[in-house]
């Protein structure tokens, strides 16, 4: 399905009536940048084992299917958190505007369809919802919505294990990977932070068995010599107490030691949610979208 993206998606409320469908905005705020030259769509993946994970595609209106567009992709997966299509201001002046296109993949492990959307990739399911991400990817292009050197993938967190694992298992894919205040140790993540509270999702890396399934795919234990993976853009925050920035730091370290080209950035205020300064969390998403602007775009 598609439907335009109008002045109205920035953030507005509506009444609807019940009886008849019909709808009546009551209130919204300014846009944010314009969003008249947009479009939104929404497909479906086939993942490995058979499931069709959704996902939507906010794009140029009037984009080729050659593979040409510049598209960025965002994923979570965990912890029950659904992530429906939102309006994201910086994302529609810094991409949008410049001809990019953005798509959220609802990868099992969020609460999009539910508690067995989420649980249907714990712990030792886990390596299915990186699949379903990968699955995405290779839809876009099967469609010509984009290809492997104009597509980059953005997570944060629990998504900085997702973008991290899909940098190892499949680095073909993809021409541009953000890794911001990332989960990518997770042989040592309950010993770190808040780690010991996620063990349920993950699984206990002191129990031999988890050890197992976990280190099959851990991103930070499955980076390999001579292997040509695309050139990172790593952040993360000094003062983050969610997700220690050790797991970041270990990573590019290791990419270093491997002789891997990629880009690294500390801030040293804001904490898990890099926010906390307007001014620093603009910087922020500028330095995010030179970054895959460099990486995706001519």
């Amino acid at each position: 399905m598609s439907s335009s993206v109008g002045s109205c998606i920035s953030c507005c409320h509506r009444r609807v009536d019940a009886a008849t469908g019909e709808t009546a905005r009551i209130a919204s705020l300014p846009p944010r940048f314009p969003a008249d030259g947009a479009q939104v769509a929404q497909y479906w993946a086939t993942s490995s084992d058979g499931v069709r994970i959704p996902y939507f595609v906010v794009s140029p209106k009037g984009a080729r299917k050659d593979g040409s567009t510049p598209t960025l992709m965002y994923g979570y997966g965990g912890f029950e958190i659904a992530k429906p299509p939102i309006y994201l201001p910086e994302m529609g002046r810094l991409w949008l505007a410049r001809g990019g296109a953005y798509v959220i993949a609802n990868i099992r492990g969020g609460g999009e369809f539910g508690p067995a959307w989420h649980q249907s990739v714990m712990r030792e399911k886990r390596q299915l919802a990186f699949d379903d991400f990968a699955a995405v990817a290779r839809d876009l292009t099967a469609r010509g919505l984009t290809s492997p050197r104009r597509l980059g993938i953005y997570g944060r967190s629990n998504g900085g294990v997702l973008t991290t694992v899909s940098m190892t298992q499949h680095p073909e894919l993809w021409n541009a990977v953000v890794v911001e205040s990332p989960l990518v140790d997770m042989l040592r993540y309950h010993k770190l932070s808040a780690g010991a509270s996620w063990v349920g999702e993950y699984g206990d890396p002191d129990v031999p068995a988890d050890a197992a399934f976990i280190s099959r795919y851990s991103g930070y234990q499955n980076l390999r010599p001579g292997m040509a993976y695309p050139e990172a853009y790593i952040t993360t925050n000094t003062r983050d107490d969610r997700v220690h920035p050790g797991h970041a730091r270990k990573f590019a370290a290791r990419l270093e030691a491997l002789g891997v080209p990629y880009l690294y950035y500390e801030q040293t205020l804001g904490g898990h949610s890099n926010d906390s300064d307007p001014e620093l969390n603009a910087r922020r998403w500028a330095r995010h979208y030179v970054y895959l602007a460099r990486r995706l775009m001519d």
